[in-house]
């Protein structure tokens, strides 16, 4: 569990790899998987799997068209990362869930980690401004200048603490849910953590909704004036 979890070898000779990335690249592996599975043999009639990942998408695009715009061309554009996002951190959150989750030597919830929250931030962060620059072109920059010159410092530092606050948010919470269901369990074995799992159950799917939202309402600062 978070910064603890020890080295399981280096990359490169210099880059820690712990259980928490492996279990990123795992999910991630699972994602393309069942995308390219799911999408391999369209039909207009959709089978099962078809059908699951049709509901799940429109569910999705529901909840981030209430901030971007159903039918707006920022959702269009930013929809695709958005829902790759979501789905990344609410797998990585429901990891920490799994038997064995903190005990196997190369098994942890991704999202337990500030390193592994810190590049979704990081991801953010690039994606928010990609979209501001595709959008706007050279324009976006005047933004930091608005209403006036000298608030750019200011613009600046809010700029920087936007990604900083989701991933400090994201470890913070899912790192003392699982820190609490430890300490639980150690106290009162019975009872007290089948509660916290149980909740545990929509916990997790509260950060990755919160820390979504907030992704998606940063973008769509950055993309206002598109239509």
């Amino acid at each position: 569990m978070g910064e603890g979890s020890k080295v399981l070898f280096k990359l490169f000779g210099i880059l820690d790899v712990t259980p928490e990335v492996v279990t990123s690249w795992i999910i991630m592996a699972l994602i393309i998987l069942v995308s390219f599975i799911g999408t391999r043999r369209l039909k207009d009639t959709p089978g099962f799997w078809q059908n699951i990942l049709e509901v799940a998408l429109l569910k999705l695009e529901s909840f981030f068209g209430d901030t971007l715009g159903i039918k707006s061309k920022r959702m269009k554009m930013c929809f695709p990362f958005l829902a790759t996002m979501f789905i990344f951190i609410i797998v990585s959150n429901y990891t920490g869930l799994l038997p064995g989750a903190g005990e196997l030597s190369w098994l942890g919830a991704p999202t337990s980690s500030l390193s592994v929250t810190a590049g979704l931030g990081v991801l953010t962060f690039c994606a928010l401004h990609y979209f501001g620059f595709r959008t706007h072109g050279k324009g976006y920059l005047k933004h930091f200048i608005r209403p006036v010159f000298f608030m750019l410092p200011f613009l600046i530092i809010d700029e920087v603490v936007r990604p900083v606050s989701l991933a400090l948010r994201l470890y913070g919470n899912v790192f003392g849910e699982e820190t609490v269901t430890e300490q639980l369990y150690a106290i009162i074995p019975i009872g007290a953590p089948i509660i916290m799992m149980v909740l545990s159950l929509l916990f997790c799917a509260l950060q990755a909704i919160v820390f979504t939202m907030l992704a998606s309402i940063y973008i769509y600062e950055a993309t206002e004036e598109i239509e």
